[in-house]
């Protein structure tokens, strides 16, 4: 028995040499988020999915702030640089400035932020949600729904990332009805759901009987109004089967999953994610009719996946469009 022992350590010393990397294989990455509004609110809901799935895998140590102020956003993200966080996810539209000066403070973090702007060399890239694609499918399913030929457009702020999903839902409504009208109006928030209600009912009372559902609240008022809603980002219609039709979806898994992997083999440097919010990439792709599959016109469901795949094969390219939207004259 005293011969083994001494033999067997010497063995098991042997093998973790052998193996060094061995116990850093189960290394979880550090990450960490900050988020100017709360879990839920629609764009942010779809990245805290996408690194919940991340942690649930076992892959990353996960940590986010919710509701922080753009007077905050600096602090907060300094104090998860500081902690040793690898990769720092969030949005930085209003916060671009302060954001960049982090980046650059912590040259060895990576940074994953919502941008307008481009990326910053060697470790801040940006994204943003193209999902400009199914976001013109869902304007085909909008154009054949409405009676009144009367669309009600309700977002948040006229910024790109909102605009272009606007335009892009007015272009493909036009291709199923060319005789709709828009009324379209920004609420000057991104969570201010009574305001997006009370916008929303001004439109049905001049005679929307489809509503684009770019903020929480709008489809609050067409349920009780008794009209339709398009959804946008997330798919809401297990919370009103009677009133969405369909949504554009967002799925931020392909770049939170690019990003985490290029942390983890040390190779991430400044990129665009754009790309990876669109459906060839499985970043974004049109919900299922669900309660709306025999309601929705044959004819304009055969149209909806003719261009889907037109999109999806290149024939087809959704035009991207950054300026704010205006109403029907």
């Amino acid at each position: 028995m005293t011969t083994r022992r001494p033999l067997l350590l010497s063995l098991i010393a042997a093998a973790t040499l052998a193996a060094p990397g061995l116990s850093f294989a189960q290394a979880k990455t550090k990450v960490a988020a900050i988020y100017t509004v709360p879990f839920e609110q629609q764009w942010v809901s779809r990245i805290h999915k996408a690194l919940k799935a991340a942690e649930a895998r076992g892959e990353i140590e996960y940590k986010a702030t919710e509701n922080v102020s753009n007077a905050d956003y600096e602090r907060v993200m300094r104090e998860y640089a500081t902690a040793g966080n690898q990769l720092i996810v969030g949005e930085a539209f209003a916060v671009e400035a302060a954001a960049r000066k982090v980046a650059k403070d912590f040259p060895k973090t990576s940074f994953l932020l919502g941008s307008s702007g481009k990326p910053q060399a060697p470790n801040f890239s940006v994204f943003d949600n193209y999902i400009q694609e199914p976001a013109y499918l869902s304007g085909m399913i909008a154009g054949g729904m409405t009676k009144t030929n009367k669309i009600g457009m309700v977002g948040g702020f006229p910024i790109p990332e909102v605009n272009r999903l606007m335009h892009a839902f007015m272009a493909g409504a036009k291709e199923t009805n060319p005789k709709v009208e828009f009324t379209v109006s920004f609420i000057n928030s991104w969570f201010d759901p009574p305001k997006a209600k009370e916008a929303s009912f001004a439109m049905i009372d001049k005679g929307a009987d489809v509503m684009y559902a770019e903020r929480f609240g709008v489809s609050d008022a067409a349920k009780e109004k008794g009209k339709l809603a398009i959804g946008n980002v997330i798919n809401t219609q297990p919370q009103y089967p009677d009133t969405v039709v369909s949504s554009a979806l967002w799925n931020m898994e392909p770049s939170i999953d690019r990003a985490l992997k290029l942390v983890k083999e040390g190779k991430f440097t400044a990129e665009d994610y754009g790309q990876y919010s669109m459906m060839k990439y499985k970043g974004s792709e049109l919900a299922p009719l669900g309660t709306f599959e025999k309601k929705v016109p044959a004819d304009i469901v055969a149209k909806v996946k003719a261009r889907e795949a037109d999109i999806l094969s290149g024939k087809f390219t959704v035009k991207v469009d950054d300026s704010q939207p205006k109403s029907s004259k």
